[in-house]
């Protein structure tokens, strides 16, 4: 049974025009969401074995938040430049060289990437993946590179603004 949590960054910040798109920060409700969920994901266990993350400074701080959350090593989240900005097809490819012994994987990027790998999996439309925005997929294959639409199914799909926590 393998099984792939697929995040969103929380909410980043536009308020510097300066800024590059890869260093945007977290704004003040994506620092609000990042530890919501993350905690939500605690507390219904769904520990990860390892995290995946995109390298952009919004992405990353969400995984982050998640790792701390969840009581991992610095070294068990592996940032790949391959997910910043990545389409379903890349994302896919990240995971399926994930080795077998890790049963759960978080994967934290981008839109509409995202999206698209939702509905990828999905039996109904997803109209989008909001900011920390949360989807479970889930499969019964061995290893990690049998993953595609067939081996496996979209089982959950939650985000912050469903929670009324603000």
């Amino acid at each position: 049974m393998k099984t792939l949590y697929c995040v969103r960054h929380a909410k980043s910040s536009w308020s510097d025009p300066d800024l590059a798109d890869y260093d945007r920060p977290l704004n003040g409700r994506g620092k609000r969401d990042a530890p919501f969920m993350a905690d939500m994901s605690v507390m219904r266990e769904l520990k990860p074995d390892v995290i995946l993350s995109s390298p952009a400074k919004r992405a990353l701080v969400t995984a982050n938040t998640f790792r701390k959350a969840h009581g991992l090593k610095k070294s068990e989240l592996i940032r790949d430049e391959r997910l910043y900005l990545a389409s379903p097809d890349i994302m896919l490819d990240v995971v399926r060289e994930v080795p077998s012994e890790f049963n759960v994987i978080y994967m934290f990027g981008h839109n509409p990437g995202m999206t698209y790998l939702a509905n990828y999996f999905a039996d109904s439309r997803i109209d989008n993946v909001p900011t920390c925005g949360m989807f479970k997929i889930v499969s019964e294959i061995e290893h990690w590179h049998e993953l595609n639409d067939s081996s496996a199914r979209l089982e959950a799909f939650v985000y912050p603004k469903m929670f009324h926590h603000h």
